[in-house]
């Protein structure tokens, strides 16, 4: 109570009047503790501003340090709904437009999860990176831009960006109207992860998972030769292995996880890519790349992401897939966790109530919100789960697609009651935003989601 009554205090604003005649710029500027750090050219009737706001490092001891927060704004009117995009990760220092923001032809704060540089105190005290304290971060910044963006709010996210949206709506039931999160997992319990399991056995068609595990078992194989070619490609990369342990270990998380990222990012149609196993080394060498990406068990690749690794560490729990193909081959069985990618220093003790938690939350009183996933993407393996108590909100999948799913790739019918519960949500008649949902390729040609690396 006294942390809402202090930020109430902290955010008041001027009259909408004054506010009305006042450049969109002055009206950021002069929000509690928002700097606009640049404007970029976008394009009409829309305009981008880069900023920052300054957040507690600790938000039960506002007094004990204070950090940057980066976050965007694409300003579309302030007679328009806006929409909360939850990153989870960094933030794109670019615009663009995200599903919810093109059906309700809103505006779109997108926020930089905090200990994502630039966003991360400095020292870093690590166990302040916790899901209500984001929570929190977002929740001063609705607070602290509501009074400009008075219209309806709605939050959206996919991935882990999604799971935030969920985290914020948990804590912060009420500072949006509704949420709509994308390919969002929900690992209730952290060790039991049988459904990942089942959802490999029976993804695609059984010649392309048996073309998926016989690329690893031979990958495995040939580790002699393949680690040692990892090892030549990261000294002459400048690329090392101190947080992982070798080259060895580096590679084998690499072997492990193609199948996973191949379900992640590809579509069955890809399978016919997949190398058989009398493929050439070569050829191996670089499916392997294209899929997981040589680079992302190196320091320099697991270091923008570290956060990531230390959430899934601490609170939101880590899929462990059973690969028995693999067992006779591996060398470091049991050991590919979210803990094996972050500095040791900063392993933190697993806290198993925090998505427990959430998942009440959702099944005893979430309210307005929609999922959407891919049936074949493997996050969606564990769901949020809507319970008996929950109250108008919706899930979809949509059938055979992966990471990238979204409300366009549900059917017609579904996509046009997805479309109508959020437009409903947003305060919006339905056929001004449908007319607003045709393409801008400036802002809608670019999916952040899908510029992240593979995280498993």
């Amino acid at each position: 109570m006294a942390l809402l009554l202090g930020l109430a205090g902290a955010v008041g604003f001027g009259s909408p009047a004054a506010a009305a005649t006042t450049d969109i710029r002055d009206q950021l500027e002069a929000a509690p503790g928002v700097t606009v750090l640049e404007e970029q050219p976008v394009a009409a009737p829309y305009r981008f501003f880069v900023l920052s706001i300054t957040q507690p490092v600790d938000h039960l001891r506002p007094s004990a340090g204070t950090f940057q927060q980066r976050f965007t704004v694409l300003h579309r009117g302030t007679d328009r709904p806006t929409v909360l995009h939850t990153t989870g990760y960094n933030v794109p220092a670019y615009a663009f437009r995200s599903e919810p923001t093109r059906l309700i032809d809103g505006n779109q704060l997108s926020v930089e999860q905090r200990f994502f540089t630039p966003s991360r105190p400095e020292p870093a005290d690590w166990s302040k990176l916790t899901i209500w304290q984001a929570a929190t971060d977002h929740h001063r910044i609705v607070a602290a831009l509501k009074p400009i963006y008075s219209q309806k709010w709605i939050s959206t996210g996919a991935s882990k960006g999604g799971m935030t949206s969920i985290y914020h709506r948990r804590f912060y039931p009420n500072d949006v109207d509704g949420t709509v999160a994308y390919v969002a997992p929900q690992d209730v319990v952290n060790g039991e992860d049988s459904a990942y399991d089942r959802f490999f056995t029976a993804v695609g068609t059984a010649q392309c998972r048996a073309a998926l595990d016989a690329v690893q078992v031979e990958a495995l194989r040939r580790r002699t030769e393949l680690v040692a070619r990892y090892q030549d490609w990261a000294t002459a990369n400048a690329r090392t292995f101190s947080v992982i342990g070798s080259a060895d270990k580096a590679f084998e998380f690499m072997v492990n996880g193609t199948t996973w990222a191949f379900w992640q990012y590809s579509l069955e149609s890809d399978c016919v890519d997949v190398p058989p196993a009398t493929a050439s080394s070569d050829d191996i060498w670089a499916w392997l790349d294209l899929i997981y990406g040589l680079d992302s068990n190196t320091d320099q690749g697991v270091s923008p992401y570290i956060p990531y690794y230390f959430q899934a560490s601490y609170q939101l729990g880590y899929p462990d897939v059973s690969l028995p193909h693999l067992a006779g081959l591996q060398h470091y069985r049991g050991q590919d966790r979210a803990q094996s990618y972050i500095p040791r220093e900063i392993v933190p003790r697993f806290q198993p109530l925090a998505m427990l938690d959430v998942d009440a939350w959702v099944k005893l009183l979430g309210r307005r919100l929609l999922f959407v996933y891919g049936q074949n993407d493997p996050w969606g393996a564990e769901p949020f789960r809507l319970g008996p108590g929950t109250k108008d909100s919706l899930t979809y999948t949509a059938a055979g697609w992966n990471h990238g799913a979204n409300i366009s790739r549900l059917t017609a019918t579904e996509a046009a009651t997805a479309t109508a519960a959020l437009q409903r949500w947003a305060g919006v008649p339905a056929p001004a935003a449908l007319t607003a949902a045709a393409s801008i390729p400036s802002l809608d040609d670019r999916d952040p989601a899908l510029d992240r690396r593979y995280s498993r």
